[in-house]
């Protein structure tokens, strides 16, 4: 059958193979290769795309929940939305989730995810008390930073790429509201953007809109949108309506043009330098999933993420010189967005590292990935990487430079075999 990802690119021949139990999984390893585990389909590029797919979002059971410290432990096909449905009612919530919650557990610890808190608390593996990992061989491993710590290291960030996780034991956090504290500042230029993260950075909560099609004096102008949690006991949280895209926009609805406007109006409907207001745990983490099939706006070709990240010292001239490049080509994206970030993990693969990360959306078209390739070169003059849950066309030489780990990680590969049985098209061509 034929498999897109979330970018709607690039549509792979796949097979798709599905398991009741442990035995059935460990005979589907035994009889194939080119295997990779895929979840919800919110991968950006082809990081979950293989010649063979395992289902795992059917696997989505709640297993047991420790209200004294907040321990849940589930399958690894829940997503965390549903986690969100039940539990934000009972007074919890996840301790670190990415800008969407329509991804599975199995896929936020094999990208390692992070979100607006980084600079607090980290990667969602720090979130991550334990999981269970069926090796090539069918071996079931119970991997956590007391207990196999080597294929922890490896398997949060790794991408799918060490085994199947089947099950995990995470971290809750305790709130008191579905509501955050929201404050809204804005900004005229790059130097107002770092100065409002610096000013705002014991916040738990942080994100800008940046408008990358600005020029001169106004580069690097931003909504910069901070908050935490209020403690005003309103716990009634239930799932919304969806506004839904029902087909592919023409390609040339996005233009240059329709995203300068969209830009504009963004930037000027936040009128005030600093506001605030209170708003729902929905509408501060995951804007985006209140539209289904929001992806289908990039047209039938689809679309790519792409997303970088630079270490402090050298953050403000790279993403200066990377947002004057993305203005010169007026190949503008409306969804850029910045984050300031704490320091790394020891995870192999994890893409965090402190100082500042850019994420982008362009629409597939011609010249685009001579532009991305151009930017490359600028990300590794600053000693940044790419993240690799969003990408799907870095070369295998920009991507090395960015992982200091990498050898750790394809030793470890190679001792357990996983080299011979897990590989994706992002894995083939990045050479991991």
């Amino acid at each position: 059958m034929k498999i897109k990802s979330w970018g709607n690119y690039p549509l792979n021949n796949s097979n798709n193979l599905n398991f009741g139990n442990e035995e059935d999984l460990k005979t589907i390893i035994d009889n194939n290769n080119q295997l990779i585990p895929f979840g919800n389909g919110r991968s950006y590029g082809d990081s979950a795309l293989s010649k063979n797919i395992i289902n795992i979002k059917p696997h989505n059971y709640f297993l047991s929940f420790e209200e004294s410290d907040g321990i849940l432990h589930v399958q690894s096909g829940v997503l965390l939305s549903e986690i969100i449905n039940i539990f934000v009612p009972k007074g919890w919530f996840l301790k670190i989730t990415p800008g969407t919650k329509l991804i599975t557990i199995g896929g936020a610890i094999a990208s390692d995810v992070h979100g607006k808190n980084h600079h607090i608390e980290g990667c969602f593996s720090e979130c991550v008390k334990e999981f269970n990992l069926m090796l090539p061989s069918g071996e079931i491993v119970a991997c956590s930073k007391t207990e196999n710590l080597e294929l922890f290291r490896a398997t949060c960030g790794g991408m799918g790429l060490t085994g199947i996780i089947l099950d995990a034991k995470i971290i809750l956090k305790k709130i008191y509201s579905k509501n955050i504290n929201q404050i809204t500042i804005k900004t005229k230029n790059l130097k107002e953007t770092f100065e409002a993260f610096e000013k705002y950075k014991e916040k738990p909560y942080s994100v800008a809109w940046i408008d990358c099609l600005a020029k001169q004096d106004n580069i690097g102008k931003c909504i910069l949108m901070v908050g935490d949690f209020d403690d005003d006991g309103d716990l009634n949280y239930a799932k919304k309506n969806r506004l839904n895209i029902p087909f592919n926009f023409p390609s040339f609805v996005l233009n240059s043009l329709s995203v300068k406007l969209f830009n504009w109006f963004y930037y000027r409907k936040v009128i005030k330098l600093v506001s605030n207001k209170k708003v729902d745990l929905d509408t501060f983490f995951y804007p985006l999933d209140g539209i289904k099939n929001w992806n289908r706006i990039y047209g039938k070709n689809g679309f790519t993420q792409y997303q970088f990240i630079l270490p402090l010292k050298t953050s403000y001239l790279g993403l200066e010189e990377i947002l004057k490049t993305i203005s010169l080509s007026r190949k503008g994206s409306f969804l850029a967005v910045l984050k300031l970030y704490g320091k790394s993990n020891e995870n192999y693969l994890s893409f965090p590292m402190e100082g500042y990360s850019l994420a982008l959306d362009f629409k597939i078209e011609k010249g685009i990935f001579k532009l991305l390739d151009e930017i490359d070169q600028i990300v590794l003059k600053y000693k940044g990487r790419i993240y690799l849950s969003k990408d799907v066309r870095v070369s295998n030489e920009t991507f090395e430079k960015g992982y200091p780990f990498i050898d750790k990680f394809r030793s470890l590969r190679i001792k357990f075999k996983m080299n011979k049985k897990f590989n994706s098209l992002q894995s083939t061509r990045v050479k991991i």
